[in-house]
C-alpha cells in the first residue's frame, strides 16, 4: 500500500490521479491532498477519501476552509499556506508525492520531495523550468524516483533506456509533438483577434485554462522541451518538435543506427499516470485502448515559428540558460492571466515574454531562494511591461 501525497488534487491532473487510484484501492491510500483555493473541490475530495491531511494553499481561506471539511471530513487535520505544502511532500509517512500544482508555485513542494528522496510523480513542469539543475540534483543527493507524467516525457522515459538519453546508449535525438492547438490552421490575423473562449477550446485534451492557453501559444511545448533538457540532460539541439494534429505519437526516440522508438497512446493523462503511479509495473489506466486499423493517417509537420513565436522564446532561454528560463516562465505566467482577464490580446502574450525577456539581465542562480527571487525580479519587469502592453 503506497501512501501519497497529491499536491493540486483539484485540478485536472489531480482528479485523473484519483481516477486511476480508484481503479486500484488495494495499492494506494490517498493520505494527504491540497488545493488553492477550491474549497469545494477539496472538501469534496476529503469527505470522499478521509485523507489524514489536507492543505488549503491561501491562508487567508484556512478558517472558511475548516467549516467546508468538518462537514465530511472531521478527522481530517486541515493546514494552510505554502510550508505546510512543502512540510506534507517531505512527511516521512509519504511515499509518494503527486505534483501536480500549475506554475511558479509548485516548486518550494517539488524540491522538498526531491530533497527528502520521495518517489516523485512530476507534472509541474515549471519546477524543472526555474530549477531544473537544483531538483535533479537534490534528487540524485536523496535517492529520490523522479517519474515525468508529462505524456511527452512520460513517452520519452519509456522509450529510453533506462529512461537515459546516453549517447553512449546509442541515443541521438529527443522529439516532442505537440497537437498544434486551436488556433493550427488559423491565419496570423485570425490568430491576433482570438478569444479567451478559443483558446481555451483544445482539440484533444482536457486541461486547465492556464496550460490551454500555453497549448495554443505553443509556449507549453517550449517549457517541455526545456524539461526534457532538465530530465535527460541533453542539449537543445538534440531536442526536436513536431507538429502532429492526433496526439496519438506522444515522443520518439531517434537512435544513431537510424531507427525510431515511439510511444503511443489515446490522448488521455491517466495513461502516463498510471505508469508512473505503477512503475516498475504496468497498471490499469482506464483509458481507452487503441485500435491499430484507426492508426492509417498519421500526420507530421514542421511547428510555424511565425504564428507562434513562444516556441522559439523557450528555445531561446533554454541556450541563454541561468535565470532566462526563470524570466521567461514568470512573463509568461502574467501574460496569460493578463490575456486570460481581457487585459491583452493573444499575440500580445509572446510580445510580453519576449521584453521581459530582453530586459532581465542573465544570471546564475546557487540555490532555491535565488530562485525565487530572480522570479520575482521577472514578474516586476512583465508587470512594469504590461501597462504598456494594456494600454494598446
Amino acid at each position: 500500500m503506497k501512501r501519497l501525497c497529491i499536491h493540486g488534487v483539484t485540478g485536472s491532473i489531480g482528479r485523473q490521479t484519483l481516477a486511476v487510484i480508484d481503479l486500484h484501492p488495494e495499492r494506494f491510500r490517498v493520505d494527504a491532498i491540497s488545493a488553492g483555493r477550491d474549497l469545494r473541490g477539496l472538501a469534496e475530495i476529503c469527505a470522499r477519501y478521509q485523507p489524514r491531511w489536507a492543505v488549503i494553499a491561501d491562508p487567508a481561506l484556512y478558517q472558511e476552509a475548516v467549516r467546508e471539511i468538518a462537514v465530511g471530513a472531521p478527522n481530517t487535520q486541515l493546514l494552510a499556506g505554502p510550508q505546510s505544502l512543502c512540510e506534507l511532500a517531505a512527511h516521512a509517512e509519504i511515499d509518494v508525492v503527486v505534483a501536480a500544482i500549475v506554475g511558479a508555485a509548485g516548486l518550494p513542494s517539488t524540491m522538498a520531495a526531491a530533497q527528502a528522496g520521495k518517489t516523485l510523480l512530476l507534472a509541474n513542469k515549471e519546477a524543472l523550468v526555474m530549477a531544473g539543475d537544483l531538483v535533479m540534483a537534490a534528487a540524485r543527493a536523496s535517492g529520490a524516483t523522479l517519474l515525468p507524467i508529462d505524456s511527452e516525457h512520460n513517452g520519452l522515459f519509456q522509450c529510453l533506456p533506462n529512461g537515459e538519453a546516453d549517447p553512449a546508449h546509442g541515443v541521438d535525438r529527443l522529439w516532442l509533438t505537440a497537437s498544434g492547438g486551436p488556433f493550427l490552421r488559423w491565419s496570423a490575423e485570425q490568430i491576433a483577434a482570438a478569444t479567451v473562449e478559443q483558446a481555451v477550446a483544445h482539440p484533444n485534451w482536457q486541461m486547465g485554462r492556464k496550460i490551454s492557453v500555453d497549448s495554443a501559444t505553443l509556449m507549453n511545448k517550449g517549457l517541455e522541451v526545456i524539461e526534457a533538457q532538465r530530465l535527460f540532460d541533453v542539449g537543445p539541439e538534440r531536442i526536436g518538435v513536431l507538429v502532429h494534429p492526433q496526439s496519438i505519437v506522444h515522443a520518439l526516440v531517434e537512435y544513431g543506427d537510424g531507427s525510431f522508438l515511439a510511444h503511443l497512446g489515446a490522448p488521455d493523462m491517466r495513461t502516463p499516470i498510471a505508469h508512473a503511479l505503477g512503475w516498475p509495473d504496468r497498471i490499469a489506466s482506464g483509458a481507452r485502448h487503441l485500435d491499430p486499423l484507426s492508426l492509417s493517417q498519421l500526420q507530421f509537420e514542421a511547428p510555424d515559428h511565425a504564428r507562434f513565436p513562444c516556441l522559439d522564446l523557450a528555445y531561446q532561454a533554454l541556450r541563454a540558460g541561468g535565470s532566462a528560463p526563470i524570466a521567461l516562465n514568470a512573463a509568461n505566467e502574467m501574460a496569460v492571466e493578463a490575456f486570460l482577464n481581457g487585459v491583452i490580446g493573444f499575440t500580445q502574450i509572446s510580445a510580453l515574454v519576449e521584453e521581459t525577456l530582453r530586459l532581465m539581465p542573465v544570471s546564475s542562480p546557487g540555490d532555491l531562494e535565488s530562485v525565487l527571487a530572480l522570479d520575482q525580479q521577472a514578474r516586476r519587469l512583465a508587470g512594469e511591461s504590461l501597462g504598456a502592453f494594456s494600454s494598446l
